[in-house]
């Protein structure tokens, strides 16, 4: 881990004042945080910082692509993803106490003391925060070439399965209220 320093900023060396960042990660990077559900991942993330005197804001803009499997094929997709999320440190007396208490997760508590801040946690986070919850080929893409076939012929036969189920479980309900009816009628 001899890139670790590569995402630590030495904040007590800035002014006052707005200052960029800019940061490349790969597939290298998010193995050795965590097993990722993508591969051949290039993410640019742009970070502005906003030193003032007692707190930062953090503005980090995702940008890259990455190959994931398509939830509804299973087929590779290559996949853009872009996001923006916004951070404030604030410097603190007693950090543990307050980052314990603080409900909001876009605030955290450094100590005053501290010179130096590792964001790497966080673009890990705000990258897979990028992806979308499903990921799936548009609308106009799906039957293409890329997808793949048979998945999606048993999709639709489980889908046809399903409304003949309901149907039926329909129909069932509606003869118990028939017998239910006749059996009033009689008494």
């Amino acid at each position: 881990m001899a890139n670790k320093r590569a995402f630590e900023i030495a904040f007590v060396g800035l002014k006052p004042g707005i200052h960029e960042f800019n940061y490349e990660v790969d597939d290298k990077f998010f193995v050795e945080k965590g097993n990722p559900d993508f591969a051949n991942c290039h993410a640019n993330i742009k970070l502005v910082l906003d030193k003032k005197s007692s707190f930062m804001l953090l503005k980090f803009e995702i940008g890259g692509k990455a190959d994931v499997t398509c939830d509804r094929c299973g087929s590779p997709l290559a996949m853009d993803i872009w996001d923006e999320f916004n951070m404030l440190i604030k410097l603190v007396e007693n950090p543990d106490e307050m980052n314990e208490q603080e409900e909001d997760p876009d605030v955290y508590y450094i100590s005053k003391t501290e010179s130096h801040v590792d964001i790497s946690s966080w673009i890990y986070e705000f990258v897979l925060l990028s992806f979308p919850l499903q990921k799936s080929c548009s609308e106009d893409q799906v039957g293409g070439p890329q997808c793949n076939k048979e998945v999606l012929e048993k999709l639709k036969l489980m889908e046809a399965k399903k409304e003949e189920t309901n149907a039926n479980q329909l129909w069932k309900g509606l003869e118990k209220f028939k017998k239910e009816k006749k059996m009033k009628k009689s008494q």
